[in-house]
């Protein structure tokens, strides 16, 4: 079978998200998108069939590793990246030919957790069986924890960030219906949907829009920015974005996948098990905490901005 694919610079277009881990974007897609095509192209492979190899080929690579011995060790960690590899494909795929479903990515997520709490185990048990070091024990735990750890921060994260949204645009729709204001923007979305600009440009333009909003209120859209006091504190923030964006990469750079990799990848391919990850289980922290201490920041945005719709309320009453 042939599907009528597009060109490869338009498959990449459509498949490659806006923002990825570095891991992704430098070591898998450009080994993944090209089979991407070519899969869509010349099989009839469904993105549910290419969550099920990988979830496979993930088993096998548990395997490798609770043989214990280096050699096994390389093989699991080549086997668990081929693995990962399919893994980033299922979504490319569906995205490609318009095959997704709620089902399939359900099943890409408990597929995904089950794997690494698979491998953790395999990985630290075939360590301890090696070398009898009963801290491999432990190390499984770790494993198995931070990985569950950074999937729940991630989704209680991202409910709060809606629920705040959320409210603002319910202040904002008020606010419209009393006093006919312009539409309502988010700086966040300005600065991710456009990741080619200068952030700072970006900020400029958005503060100036608002300005033009307060002036003609029916021209340009408001602009509320939830970073903003993190971004005062850390203004070198602004061009590391700016430049990670440019390349597709998003700021939080040792995430799940990054976790992963270090200890089912660099770990056992330089024989450094434990030490990979411990190093990887702490990098990982440093940056959900990173993420927690933003959001504790933008809950203070978030605050400042309900206020200022109560207040403006307020003298819209008295005037």
């Amino acid at each position: 079978m042939r599907r009528d694919i597009p060109p490869l610079d338009e498959v990449r277009r459509i498949t490659q998200k806006k923002r990825d881990a570095w891991w992704t974007v430098l070591l898998v897609d450009p080994v993944a998108t090209p089979l991407v095509r070519l899969t869509a192209m010349r099989t009839r492979i469904t993105p549910n069939q290419i969550t099920w190899g990988a979830f496979i080929l993930g088993l096998g690579s548990a395997v490798l590793f609770w043989l214990g011995d280096w050699r096994w060790l390389i093989a699991g960690a080549v086997v668990y990246h081929l693995s990962f590899i399919l893994d980033c494909m299922d979504g490319k795929v569906a995205r490609l030919t318009g095959q997704g479903s709620v089902f399939g990515a359900w099943l890409d997520f408990v597929f995904d957790r089950i794997r690494v709490m698979v491998c953790g185990v395999a990985l630290m048990a075939g360590q301890y069986e090696r070398t009898g070091d009963e801290l491999y024990i432990w190390l499984a735990l770790a494993v198995v924890g931070l990985d569950t750890l950074r999937y729940i921060n991630s989704l209680e994260i991202f409910k709060i960030r809606h629920s705040m949204r959320k409210q603002i645009k319910e202040r904002v729709k008020e606010a419209r219906r009393a006093e006919n204001e312009a539409e309502l923007a988010f700086m966040e979305d300005l600065l991710r949907d456009n990741p080619e600009a200068d952030i700072e440009q970006d900020l400029q333009k958005a503060r100036s829009a608002q300005g033009i909003a307060e002036a003609a209120p029916q021209s340009a859209p408001q602009v509320v920015d939830l970073h903003q006091e993190f971004r005062s504190r850390f203004p070198v923030y602004l061009r590391t974005r700016s430049f990670l964006l440019r390349h597709r990469i998003r700021t939080h750079l040792i995430s799940g996948i990054e976790f992963q990799m270090g200890v089912f990848m660099i770990g056992p391919l330089i024989d450094q098990v434990l030490w990979a990850t411990v190093v990887s289980g702490a990098l990982l922290l440093l940056f959900e905490l990173a993420i927690v201490y933003k959001l504790l920041l933008s809950t203070r945005d978030f605050t400042r901005t309900i206020d200022s719709f109560a207040e403006r309320g307020r003298r819209a009453a008295a005037a």
